[in-house]
């Protein structure tokens, strides 16, 4: 039983999850919206709000941080200088979940993931 436990593990290694979380953050941030499961993107929605209050702050060591997480240069350029200074008033809540229909191979709950 998972009774409070603290995260999903999505039925992945720990190196994996974190692989896949990454790549999820970036095609968020370069598309500024897509569909994946619900449990992925709730998941992403946590890792991808801990950005962007990093990032809203915007100074190197912000830059810094965000790309350690990202790895990618494009996409911390753009979440720093494009969508962090979106949400500058805003207190977290920077992301809505959809959910939108079962996939049909799987029976999987998807969603899409947007910034708002």
């Amino acid at each position: 039983m998972r009774h409070k436990h603290g995260y999903r593990k999505l039925s992945r290694t720990s190196a994996h999850r974190k692989a896949l979380l990454k790549n999820l953050a970036i095609a968020l941030i370069m598309n500024e919206k897509i569909e994946t499961t619900v449990a992925k993107a709730k998941t992403l929605r946590s890792y991808i709000e801990k950005l962007v209050t990093k990032a809203r702050v915007g100074d190197f060591n912000a830059h810094r941080e965000v790309f350690a997480y990202l790895q990618d240069k494009e996409a911390t350029k753009k979440l720093l200088n494009e969508i962090a200074p979106r949400y500058k008033e805003r207190n977290g809540g920077y992301t809505r979940i959809v959910r939108t229909r079962i996939r049909r191979g799987d029976a999987s709950p998807m969603a899409f993931i947007e910034f708002v």
